[in-house]
């Protein structure tokens, strides 16, 4: 759920502070009042790309600052994947600087937008015309099934051993690769060691 939200330069913001209730929030205007620049902002919290041109002032960076309550979307096991701190109380900031530079973190930890579109996406739904589409995405179908089902528990377990596989995975690759080059070095110190015997350097005088 998100409990703040900070929009500092971002198009028509200078600077803006809300928390919004746990309950239902509506947020109304005529066109043009700015109502879809607040959910612009929000897309960058969702990863989604940007620009210097969303700068209002084009000398200073844009920062734009969510801070969520996590505590009951069973997301630890992504935060182990992404080798991230869990925090209950989670901070997912973007900065865009006037040379156009776009940073991303989480808990004030620098990330890729990848990892920001997998948090976001669990954090925030933002429904436009023709979001219904989602309906016919696989991954969308099989959120909607395990929410369904009730298998938050069963799929963080098994989130969590297959981050333990993946671990284990990658330690046995890095010991068949250092096995292997072992192996050369031990090959090469062979050969070297022939061609020393074949030399017969110890019937071999050194004039002073």
């Amino acid at each position: 759920m998100l409990s703040q939200l900070y929009i500092k330069n971002y198009a028509l913001i200078d600077n803006l502070e809300m928390a919004p209730s746990a309950k239902l929030n509506v947020i109304t205007g005529e066109t043009g009042a700015g109502k879809s620049i607040m959910l612009g902002a929000l897309g960058l919290l969702l990863g989604n790309r940007a620009d210097t041109r969303v700068l209002l002032d084009e000398q200073s960076k844009c920062v734009v600052e969510g801070s969520f309550d996590v505590a009951q979307y069973n997301m630890q096991a992504i935060f182990d994947e992404e080798d991230l701190d869990y925090e209950k109380n989670t901070v997912l900031r973007r900065e865009i600087s006037p040379a156009g530079k776009s940073r991303a973190f989480v808990n004030d930890t620098p990330v890729t937008l990848d990892v920001m579109k997998k948090l976001g996406s669990r954090l925030m739904d933002i429904h436009s015309q023709h979001d219904h589409l989602n309906l016919e995405n696989h991954r969308f179908q099989l959120k909607i099934l395990d929410a369904y089902a009730g298998n938050s528990e069963l799929k963080g377990g098994y989130q969590k051993e297959f981050q333990n596989w993946k671990t284990a995975l990658n330690a046995l690759e890095e010991l068949l690769n250092e096995g292997e080059d072992l192996k050369k070095e031990a090959d090469f110190n062979k050969f070297q060691l022939e061609e020393l015997d074949r030399a017969v350097l110890d019937q071999v005088d050194q004039e002073a």
